[in-house]
């Protein structure tokens, strides 16, 4: 179903995006991806999740919000039949994500992890939550055995109206707070489980434990300040992380060219380093700018390939831009930022 026009929503006030992104919060977002082989079987390559053959890596990246992209933190590479849910590998992939943090945003609630589902497991979370650490956590939370069980016996009282991106309240869908409806005592202190419903739109699948012709997903989160479509919201927004893999892929990531392990280990330190230098790049020369948010591609066709020549003369080298290339003054802006930095 095609979602219908947005229109103003009622009290209480529209969340802006400073609620919805918390500035000052370093948000780790956790991902997976299967790469795919076409050529000749490389070590430890196996069998994947998605039915092909390849690896099975699994991805930190930092997100930036809304005005800009994201950087990579870690990528583990793994054989193409490891597990999605390991604990072991989550953990590992956030210790070393968390090294890399300035000094007083290693611990604590102001370190948001989120993840799909596959971290909503009782190991990861309660390494998440032990005292030296105490992340906040917002992770995807599987509907079946006692939460299928509530989803009927949540009054129509206990619905709210969801958010989309902006804050605005969504048409078709709803959320809802069931925790005190679950026995939770073997999970850490705190935990709510959220639950999301909505229309499904033309041609989504219904699991068997959907009801009413509605698509029910759940959350788990040891968050306690905002209005329940705010969190949800939060969690969401986390599939910016899907336009990071998306970016890593076209930078190198599909395809990883040595047969030995560690050969290909190394190959995706070099792609997420690229991928680190595009993210600062926009962050220091395109901040403000439409390049901000450009991806991969769209740089390489706007910026990166555009035609320049060097000439030395009184020993100074000059660089000559294509005068008529579309986007050269921004570049030569960006330049111009990036110049006027102190040397480190």
């Amino acid at each position: 179903m095609p979602r219908r026009q947005r229109r103003p929503r009622p009290a209480p006030p529209k969340p802006d995006q400073h609620t919805l992104n918390q500035p000052g919060r370093c948000r780790h977002d956790l991902a997976q991806l299967a790469t795919n082989l076409g050529e000749s079987e490389k070590e430890d390559a196996r069998p994947t999740w998605k039915k092909g053959f390849g690896f099975h890596p699994l991805c930190s990246f930092l997100d930036h919000g809304i005005l800009g992209t994201g950087e990579p933190l870690v990528t583990l590479l793994r054989p193409g039949n490891a597990g999605s849910n390991t604990v072991a590998d989550h953990i590992q992939v956030v210790k070393d994500s968390v090294k890399q943090l300035p000094t007083g945003y290693r611990s604590g609630r102001k370190i948001m992890i989120r993840t799909d589902s596959a971290g909503g497991t009782h190991g990861f979370l309660d390494w998440l939550t032990a005292k030296h650490r105490n992340f906040s956590y917002s992770v995807g939370f599987p509907i079946h055995g006692a939460v299928a069980e509530v989803l009927p016996l949540v009054p129509k009282i206990g619905w709210t109206k969801a958010y989309d991106s902006d804050g605005v309240e969504r048409d078709g869908a709803w959320v809802a707070d069931i925790t005190g409806m679950l026995d939770l005592s073997s999970w850490p202190a705190g935990m709510r489980v959220i639950v999301r419903k909505e229309v499904p739109h033309a041609g989504a699948q219904l699991r068997i434990t959907d009801i009413d012709g509605n698509r029910y997903t759940a959350i788990a989160t040891n968050q306690t300040k905002g209005q329940l479509a705010v969190l949800e919201v939060r969690h969401r927004l986390r599939a910016r992380c899907e336009d990071r893999i998306r970016n890593a892929k076209d930078t190198g990531l599909a395809n990883l060219p040595f047969h030995a392990f560690t050969g290909n280990e190394l190959w995706c330190h070099v792609v997420m380093l690229a991928a680190e230098i595009m993210a600062w790049t926009q962050m220091i020369a395109f901040t403000g700018t439409k390049a901000r948010r450009w991806e991969p591609k769209k740089l390489r066709a706007r910026l990166f390939e555009i035609g320049g020549k060097l000439a030395s003369h009184a020993r100074q080298t000059t660089l000559h831009l294509a005068a008529t290339a579309p986007e050269v003054k921004l570049l030569l802006k960006g330049m111009e930022r990036i110049a006027a930095l102190s040397p480190p």
